[in-house]
């Protein structure tokens, strides 16, 4: 079968994770978990694999829910805690991926935890050569992967499971054979404190557990592997994209990657009062998003806005609008913004323009925007209205109480990454 991601010779490992999440994103296949993704994990207990294992590992991935599921079906003891010193041989491996090729060769986030996890069961005894590891995933996530960006800690699959398909791989790859320790450094042993007695063990047994170096830190501007978040949060997060939006959705996601450090808001922001006060309690916790080994700082904007903006606002959204299909009619009308902050669940967005004359021709442009049969209403944001002087911020203050309607709000700030939902 054909792959649908087409991958040009002489990609990276990056290159393949960030076409994959861009086609997963561009085509509505982005809902948590993905869909089919229940349906593809059922056919895991149709593997003859399955029911012959007594020992069975699933990464905790959330698209990997539905194979939990069924491994728990009569399990009595649900969750037992493994020894080091046991000895315990697992049959079957389940993990999740970003992409994946019929011949087995496999590519996760680009953190290593699931080739960390089956090299130090390898280590342990608990899996082998023979050990049978499955895959999940979506149909587009099957892709050509070059043999040669794969090295030998990678893990490799015998079996990829799709909602439509069942492939069994026959790859040739060896599996990783314990924990390659030039691969990792002293800050992830300090994340993962079970590797400092792993290492002591196999430093005692007379192995050689040289670390490598901790990768030093990305230089703004630098391409290479974006950050991710590797702790799930249940509270909006701040997406940038091709128009420069900034997406609020109260949802358990993942930051997109960076390619240059975000911009630092250092003024204060309002008065200090009514509800969205930030700094105190949950509310001031939404001003800033946190990265997994830092502190982070305030993420407004990925791209370099100018210091005046117009803002358009776009309100009647109605309810069940993906933002991506809002982004199309933009780019359909020719009235693309420089940044889009959506706030779907008070059907509204704001439109960031670089001068009041590119917002006039984009308002003409949106005059009879109608999407999925509702007619949505397109104007200046308040703050713009009254004739501002060229150049001057069109920040606006904060309001006491969130809107409840979807008329315009008076003076709400569009460049804002508060949260709007409940």
């Amino acid at each position: 079968m054909e792959p649908v991601i087409k991958i040009n010779p002489g990609a990276t490992k990056w290159d393949i994770r960030q076409k994959v999440w861009d086609y997963i994103e561009d085509n509505n296949l982005a809902n948590f978990p993905r869909p089919g993704a229940f349906t593809a994990c059922t056919k895991v207990s149709e593997l003859q694999v399955f029911t012959q294992a007594t020992d069975v590992k699933v990464d905790p991935d959330k698209p990997l829910e539905g194979a939990r599921l069924a491994v728990l079906q009569g399990v009595r003891d649900f969750s037992v805690p493994v020894d080091l010193d046991e000895k315990v041989k697992v049959e079957l491996v389940v993990v999740g991926s970003v992409a994946v090729s019929e011949k087995g060769l496999r590519i996760g986030k680009g953190e290593g935890f699931a080739d960390l996890e089956f090299g130090m069961m390898a280590s342990m005894g608990a899996v082998d050569a023979s050990t049978v590891v499955v895959t999940i995933v979506h149909d587009c996530q099957v892709v050509d992967i070059p043999e040669e960006i794969i090295e030998s800690h990678d893990l490799t699959v015998d079996y990829i499971l799709t909602p439509t398909r069942v492939i069994k791989t026959d790859c040739l790859f060896p599996k990783p054979h314990g924990i390659f320790w030039t691969k990792l450094h002293t800050e992830k042993l300090e994340k993962i404190p079970i590797l400092k007695k792993m290492l002591a063990l196999e430093e005692q047994a007379g192995k050689d557990v040289t670390l490598g170096e901790a990768p030093p830190p990305a230089e703004p501007g630098q391409t290479g592997p974006p950050k991710r978040q590797t702790r799930r949060r249940p509270r909006q997060n701040v997406h940038p994209d091709d128009m420069g939006e900034s997406k609020q959705e109260n949802v358990d996601s993942e930051k997109k990657g960076r390619q240059r450090p975000p911009r630092v808001r250092k003024e204060s922001r309002g008065e200090g009062g009514g509800g969205y006060e930030r700094g105190k309690g949950k509310r001031g916790e939404n001003a800033k998003e946190k990265g997994p080994e830092e502190g982070g700082s305030e993420v407004v904007s990925q791209r370099k806005l100018p210091l005046s903006v117009t803002t358009v606002y776009l309100g009647g959204i109605p309810a069940g609008l993906r933002v991506s299909e809002l982004k199309a009619a933009l780019r359909e009308k020719e009235a693309a913004p420089l940044r889009l902050t959506w706030q779907g669940a008070q059907h509204r967005a704001f439109l960031d323009y670089c001068d009041p004359q590119a917002a006039e021709l984009a308002l003409e442009a949106l005059q009879d925007l109608n999407l999925n049969g509702h007619s949505l209403q397109a104007e200046l944001a308040k703050s713009q209205r009254g004739g501002k002087r060229s150049g001057q911020s069109n920040r606006r203050p904060r309001p006491s109480t969130p809107p409840k309607s979807d008329t315009p709000p008076a003076d709400t700030e569009s460049d804002t990454n508060e949260k709007t939902e409940e």
